[in-house]
């Protein structure tokens, strides 16, 4: 009997480290970002949580921020809502704008588009309060259709596209850097799908993977859930992941890799070629380094040879927009 429990307990601590291998490999993400959570996380958007970089998108509706906790809990990213229309500015802009520059957080300002303004209009009142900082990340111009706002007209696709072109140049002169374009399902299937495909898009999607709600071959942005919870932030906040890793996210802030079109600036950069180690003498025992480890005599002339990863519904309800 003894021994029987002694051979259970041993199954169960392996079976307890399994589930925990298992656990890091299907949610990287949660030990990649411990301090963030989901008040209500949907099992749609898992794929999201497994990326590397995240970040969160906050407006007025955000309240005062905390932008030390929110660096502290790993924040690469903010997306700040600056201006909407053609007579709308944030009224926390400028603050969340300071603040997560001082607290080493990489920010973009976003314009929200009124279809009942003209875009000549639009860009005027975006080039008077987005700033011209050569540290920020590109800017974004957020079209959707606007449902719950005293504008609620719809335009025609062709309207639409006209006006968001008109906008999207002027914010690239404005700024200097080629602007992302944030979308949700219903706008992208009116208006979006097949067009711009040389710009960055940030996508929209609370319950279910990308490809199974935009007929679009890839994405570098993703908003994954409108109900985030961040260190330095009362309730709610939308989290957001990027499509890529490391190296190609620090390349597009540099400017150096343009995420739209996967194209790198003077071409890709090259990763050194690992240099083989010498051959080891028969009868020498190769260094660590070079992947030997016990001594190994061998007879003369032979050297020994090394041994050597829903609903549609739940997705449209709400957006970035916060105004």
């Amino acid at each position: 009997m003894p021994a029987r429990k002694l051979t259970s307990g041993r199954i169960g601590l392996k079976a307890l480290a399994f589930a925990a291998f298992l656990t890091c490999l299907v949610e990287p993400a949660q030990a990649l970002y411990p301090k963030k959570g989901d008040s209500a996380p949907h099992h749609g958007v898992r794929d999201a949580r497994r990326k590397v970089i995240q970040g969160i998108d906050v407006s007025r509706w955000q309240g005062e921020i905390d932008w030390a906790r929110v660096k502290d809990a790993g924040t690469r990213f903010a997306f700040i809502k600056a201006t909407e229309g053609g007579d709308h500015l944030d009224p926390n802009f400028r603050r969340n704008w300071a603040e997560a520059k001082k607290h080493g957080v990489a920010r973009s300002a976003y314009h929200f588009v009124w279809w009942c303004r003209s875009a000549k209009d639009q860009v005027r009142w975006i080039k008077k309060h987005i700033p011209r900082d050569p540290d920020a990340l590109p800017p974004v111009l957020d079209v959707e259709w606007q449902n719950d706002s005293q504008c609620t007209r719809r335009i025609s696709k062709e309207l639409a596209l006209a006006k968001i072109q008109e906008m999207l140049k002027g914010l690239r002169e404005h700024t200097g850097k080629k602007p992302i374009i944030y979308t949700d399902i219903n706008f992208h299937e009116d208006v979006l799908e097949g067009e711009l495909n040389d710009y960055p898009f940030w996508l929209r999607s609370t319950a279910a993977p990308l490809a199974k709600r935009y007929a679009r071959d890839r994405w570098e942005f993703w908003q994954f859930t409108t109900t985030g919870r961040v260190p330095g932030i009362s309730g709610d906040v939308d989290r957001n992941a990027f499509f890529g890793n490391e190296r190609e996210f620090e390349a597009w802030r540099r400017g150096h890799f343009d995420i739209g079109s996967r194209k790198w600036h003077g071409g890709e950069p090259k990763v050194a070629a690992r240099t083989p180690p010498p051959p080891t003498p028969a009868g020498l025992r190769a260094p660590k380094e070079a992947g030997g480890t016990k001594l190994r005599f061998a007879p003369p002339g032979r050297i020994p040879n090394a041994h050597t990863a829903d609903n549609r519904r739940a997705d449209v309800t709400g957006s970035i927009r916060n105004n």
